[in-house]
């Protein structure tokens, strides 16, 4: 089975981990602020908070631009339900935008038509979370001119797009935006196994996230109210245990060395799929002239008018042929638990449609092109 995603693990990588299970620390030590470091560095952050998920960076990300009961955060329906969740976790209400067709991010045309009939109804976002899908940037230039012009906040969920690009700038550096979070799961394209991290040009919300992901305990003198000695530290938050450990670090210090190969690659795999696809009943990823994706994923849309076969019977029996393709992703306002909350069929037709569509083939740096050649093969052997 050619699965859809996989990590990439070298010698390297199992040595950068040894060393850290040799060493006196296995949490708490100083693989951690390296590893925060070597990511600030890449995408030209001033800080880094690296936490145990992508969805803890989203949770502490949000409390720390004071999200909470009465506001509204806005995201994309083709996402993980964790960029929605983090909204409901901090008490607040979520609500999503459609998206562009073309690009299956956030469209910028269709959040402008929903700022302009919240501003009438009292309802605009405290906070959007822009989801850069597949690896590919939202238009965040534009989203940043509506946020100046309505007064939210923007967080970039950039969990598929570490090593991308957006106007030439790595995605991360938020210049459009207040936070930037990226996931390490072991399907993206970096791994620490489990891990996630926040990136911010503010050293407010730098502090605050630092503080949530470890209790809200501090032995920082400067905010304590008193300080009885040097074992001292209070709890001036209430925090949560989202700490990294240095073995994750380790890792991620280790993977952060290959990353721009692995986009390079990733890279080479699009542009061959593009001409191997080229013919079939099927609708390659669009590239923005903006973006330099990370392609994190390559979704292809079925032509389906064109295709005997339905939707999930393709996808059966692509996996039956030895693909192990995934669908990225059921949009989340028709999850049965935001359909509880009122979202219903037909909200956001964009990425319903899209959904109906779409299946993810494989993509990933260890996919070789022979491995390549077979995926073609086989969707040509389902598909004609």
């Amino acid at each position: 089975m050619i699965p859809y995603g996989r990590q990439s693990i070298s010698e390297g990588d199992i040595q950068a981990v040894v060393e850290v299970l040799r060493s006196d620390y296995l949490t708490q030590g100083l693989v951690v602020p390296q590893f925060e470091q070597s990511v600030a560095d890449y995408v030209g952050a001033s800080y880094a908070v690296a936490v145990n998920s992508g969805t803890a960076a989203l949770h502490i990300a949000c409390l720390a631009l004071g999200l909470g009961k009465g506001d509204w955060l806005w995201t994309s329906p083709i996402t993980f339900v964790a960029s929605a969740n983090c909204a409901l976790y901090c008490g607040a209400q979520v609500d999503f935008v459609d998206i562009d067709p073309q690009t299956y991010n956030l469209s910028a045309d269709a959040l402008e038509r929903k700022l302009i009939e919240a501003k009438v109804k009292g309802t605009l976002p405290k906070i959007v979370v822009a989801v850069h899908f597949a690896g590919q940037s939202c238009d965040m230039r534009r989203i940043y001119e509506l946020s100046q012009q309505y007064g939210f906040k923007i967080i970039e969920d950039a969990s598929h797009a570490i090593g991308g690009k957006y106007l030439g700038q790595p995605i991360g550096g938020c210049q459009y935006s207040d936070i930037t979070v990226f996931s390490f799961h072991p399907v993206k394209i970096i791994t620490t196994a489990e891990g996630g991290l926040a990136a911010t040009n503010q050293v407010v919300l730098a502090d605050t996230m630092q503080l949530l992901r470890s209790h809200g305990i501090t032995r920082n003198p400067d905010v304590m109210t008193k300080n009885d000695g040097a074992w001292y530290y209070e709890q001036i938050d209430l925090g949560f245990n989202y700490r990294m450990t240095e073995l994750q670090a380790a890792l991620g210090v280790s993977q952060m060395q290959r990353l721009d190969d692995f986009v390079v690659i990733r890279h080479q795999l699009q542009q061959r799929y593009d001409q191997l696809l080229r013919g079939l009943p099927v609708i390659t990823p669009y590239q923005d002239k903006d973006s330099y994706s990370a392609l994190h994923l390559y979704p292809i849309q079925l032509e389906l008018d064109k295709i005997t076969k339905s939707h999930a019977r393709v996808f059966d029996e692509l996996r039956q042929n030895g693909l192990g393709v995934n669908l990225h992703y059921i949009p989340v306002h028709l999850q049965p638990y935001y359909q509880d909350s009122g979202f219903k069929p037909g909200d956001f037709p964009n990425a319903e449609a899209y959904y109906r569509h779409v299946i993810s083939i494989p993509m990933f740096q260890g996919l070789s092109f022979d491995m390549q050649d077979q995926v073609v093969n086989i969707i040509k052997k389902v598909l004609v």
